[in-house]
């Protein structure tokens, strides 16, 4: 059975080495606090404007103000920073985090649409900095549908990829 990393790579076209390529550069040191506050609101700002009624709605029981923070604070914490997600919401654990949301192959793809939109806007971001993020965020967006898939196995509910294993009696 193939691991949640192995899924990930598959499924988002980036080996684990690419993915975690941001841990051999310090990116918080190298972009600053402002960049990463800069590329969530930038983000977030797309998502809750997006023209996709369906995906706006995975993001409705949630304050954008709230969002941007949440992304930025863990996004400095996993590239190089102070552990100001950690110290504010305990550890990141993202599979448990995100298992209130469909987080679904189709849903990763709009996200990750809407991150390269960002990325690309930020011009603090060079673009070496840029790939290594977006490597990143693939592999993780991709993770964590490998996660939700999983989740749904777990509970009988039929998933994309592979037949449903029915909820324990």
């Amino acid at each position: 059975m193939q691991s949640l990393q192995e899924k990930a790579s598959e499924w988002s076209g980036v080996s684990q080495n690419d993915a975690f390529e941001i841990d051999n550069t310090n990116l918080f040191q190298k972009l600053g606090l402002q960049t990463f506050i800069n590329l969530s609101t930038n983000f977030y700002t797309r998502v809750y404007d997006d023209e996709e009624e369906w995906f706006r709605l995975i993001f409705a029981n949630s304050k954008k103000e709230e969002a941007i923070q949440n992304q930025y604070e863990f996004f400095v914490q996993r590239m190089g920073g102070p552990p100001l997600y950690s110290q504010r919401k305990g550890h990141p654990a993202l599979i448990g985090r995100h298992r209130p949301f469909p987080v679904t192959h189709q849903a990763a793809e709009r996200w990750l649409h809407h991150m390269q939109q960002a990325l690309d806007s930020v011009t603090e971001i060079d673009a070496d900095s840029k790939t290594k993020m977006m490597n990143f965020f693939r592999h993780t967006a991709f993770f964590l549908v490998a996660g939700d898939e999983l989740k749904n196995r777990n509970q009988g509910v039929p998933c994309k990829h592979g037949a449903s294993k029915p909820a324990a009696v």
